[in-house]
């Protein structure tokens, strides 16, 4: 029996396809569990890793900074993560570079305390982010600039997850953060309101989902980059047409299961994700000039260092974005 399980073992080795038997297991970065995170989901939900080759998996890295350093340390090979962090881990010397984008401007809405009526009242307020050097520090940023409330009249710090600020907010801890769906619905119910939603802002232009690998591994596994952008356009391009779909991975890997939540954060996101998969360069551009006026900061300006948009490229040219949109 051992003889005939050991033949049988050796004979589907024999005959699979080399490039399936040697092909490598690809680990793919989400950061949390809001609903921008979609796009990282629907690939691997909707069946599209398979479809396209790729052998990957999804795995759970809290946070825009870690992700970073799992990429660096070699544990993951792609990250959703957003700009801003990308940006200033390549311009301290990462071997690191953007090479796809699905979301280019800021999800959240500026949720505060009901007695904080107008920017001008935040003035002496704390406020909660995520992490310090991530998105929700940068959009808190850039809504005081453009609300003209100074900086150093607030107090931002890191105060965990958006179930950690929620509750933050709840017990006054915080005064107000910034969310995204369906958070935001968890933050109404308990009493907060939403200040302002950052994606109406003419300052929102940032792109916030941006897939990140080793320029490196990028430079070595061509193959495998473009099979992976394969999937990724087309599980975006499949969440954005066919609600059906939509819906069933919101409802798979939100932790909220009201059904009217997921349909807010559905018709939302459907209306905000980018196709083709690309980085907004005026984003872009937003982003490095904010980072280059924080103090001290030396920021390189040159875009290619930066971005390799050119896997993309060759999908461009050979039709595969127009074969897409053809569908829908």
């Amino acid at each position: 029996m051992m003889l005939q399980r050991w033949f049988f073992t050796v004979l589907l080795l024999v005959t699979l396809p080399a490039s399936l038997a040697a092909q490598e297991r690809y680990l793919v970065a989400y950061a949390g569990f809001a609903g921008f995170q979609a796009p990282v989901w629907a690939p691997k939900d909707l069946g599209l890793m398979a479809k396209y080759g790729f052998n990957g998996d999804v795995v759970l890295v809290p946070g825009s900074v870690r992700q970073i350093q799992a990429l660096q340390g070699g544990s993951i090979h792609f990250a959703q993560a957003d700009a801003a962090t990308a940006i200033n881990a390549i311009n301290q010397g990462a071997d690191l570079v953007m090479i796809s984008g699905s979301l280019n401007s800021f999800p959240y809405s500026f949720m505060a305390q009901k007695e904080i009526r107008k920017p001008g009242d935040l003035v002496g307020k704390k406020i909660g982010i995520l992490a310090v050097g991530g998105a929700t520090e940068t959009a808190t940023i850039l809504a005081l600039k453009a609300w003209n409330v100074p900086r150093q009249s607030v107090t931002i710090f890191p105060a965990g997850d958006p179930v950690a600020r929620i509750v933050a907010l709840s017990t006054r801890a915080i005064d107000a953060t910034v969310l995204s769906y369906p958070d935001i619905n968890e933050a109404l119910r308990v009493g907060m309101h939403a200040l302002a939603d950052m994606s109406e802002m003419k300052e929102a232009s940032f792109p916030m989902n941006v897939m990140v690998a080793r320029r490196s591994f990028v430079e070595k596994n061509r193959e495998a980059v473009k099979r992976f952008q394969q999937a990724y356009a087309e599980g975006t391009h499949q969440f954005i047409n066919d609600k059906e779909k939509g819906l069933a991975v919101l409802t798979k890997r939100l932790r909220q299961k009201n059904s009217k939540a997921i349909e807010e954060t559905y018709q939302y996101f459907a209306s905000k994700f980018s196709f083709p998969t690309r980085i907004s360069p005026v984003g872009l551009r937003n982003t490095l000039e904010l980072l280059s006026q924080r103090p001290g900061a030396k920021i390189d300006m040159n875009v290619n260092k930066y971005v390799d948009e050119s896997t993309l490229d060759d999908l461009e040219r050979e039709g595969f974005f127009k074969r897409l949109a053809g569908k829908s």
